[in-house]
């Protein structure tokens, strides 16, 4: 069981004057406008060591706010009697077929309900990570696709590893805006945390290694449909590395436009998932088709 508690230090530096609230919420991750401003009320949040009266105080340069994120209730992965898409499992590993809409593992905001909760109802994970158990990869709440879960410590380090050295497959399917001149490509470029918007990933120089390979396998009217595979995992890599090459995933609520197609958040479905077996070194590869949204959708463009 953990408890989300956290103190936090920032040093305004901007050379312009800015809102307290605005800053802050700038600064912090998974924390709204509304809980910093609900924080400073409450004297959380100091400045120069003074308690604050008004939530849009505004900073000056070299002010010290210090911050402290009140305990909230204590979070633990606990099995939970949720549907569970099995595709394939034996003693060492699980794979699933994770539904659009649900999130991986318990965190702030999201405690219960998640994949890991129907997981542990489902299997015995041996694993002391007691909010992650058996999760080596992850992908976006409203990614749908497979996922490779470790049973055990062996399976997770031998996944784990294979991660590392970019030796298992992870292929997705993707409908994005605008259309290609080319029928394939490789995008290189570095991902880390925007400077812009903390809530989001970007491409920044000093960002960590990041390639993605694409395939055009249909292209419509203003869309297209694309096979996409990744050597690398950071957060949000797809999504981020299809808006910077100027085709964002049609439906994606972060980094794509307003003016797109209707469903349940992005169409991007993790579709191919291929790793040696942790015990018996056997190459296993699974293949499942995306949601009936993302297949409804499909056949009306293609119409």
């Amino acid at each position: 069981m953990i408890n989300i508690s956290t103190k936090v230090q920032l040093t305004f530096n901007e050379p312009t004057k800015s809102r307290l609230d605005n800053f802050v919420s700038e600064n912090l991750n998974d924390q709204t406008r509304s809980q910093i401003q609900k924080y400073i009320k409450e004297g959380n949040i100091l400045v120069n060591s003074n308690i604050v009266e008004k939530t849009g105080a505004k900073l000056t340069s070299g002010d010290v706010i210090d911050i402290t994120i009140p305990d909230e209730k204590p979070i633990e992965a606990v099995p939970q009697d949720i549907p569970l898409d099995v595709i394939y499992e034996d003693s060492d590993v699980l794979v699933v077929n994770k539904p659009q809409g649900m999130v991986v593992h318990p965190a702030a905001g999201h405690p219960d309900h998640t994949l890991v909760n129907a997981i542990l109802y489902h299997s015995k994970i041996n694993d002391n990570d007691i909010l992650r158990p058996g999760i080596v990869h992850r992908i976006d709440k409203d990614t749908s696709g497979l996922l490779m879960v470790a049973k055990n410590d062996l399976a997770k380090q031998s996944l784990m590893k294979q991660l590392k050295d970019k030796t298992n497959l992870r292929e997705y399917l993707a409908i994005v805006h605008g259309n290609f001149k080319e029928t394939n490509g490789k995008i290189n470029a570095p991902i880390g945390r925007s400077k812009k918007d903390r809530k989001k990933q970007a491409v920044v120089d000093d960002g960590r290694s990041a390639v993605t390979h694409f395939t055009v396998l249909e292209q419509f009217d203003e869309y297209s449909l694309l096979r996409l595979k990744l050597e690398t995992g950071r957060t949000h890599q797809i999504r981020v590395h299809m808006k910077y090459i100027g085709h964002p995933v049609a439906g994606d609520p972060l980094y794509g436009p307003k003016n797109t197609l209707q469903g349940n958040g992005q169409f991007l479905h993790a579709q191919k998932l291929g790793f040696e077996h942790p015990r018996t070194h056997k190459w296993l590869e699974f293949s499942i088709d995306p949601p009936e949204i993302f297949q409804e959708t499909l056949n009306k463009l293609r119409s």
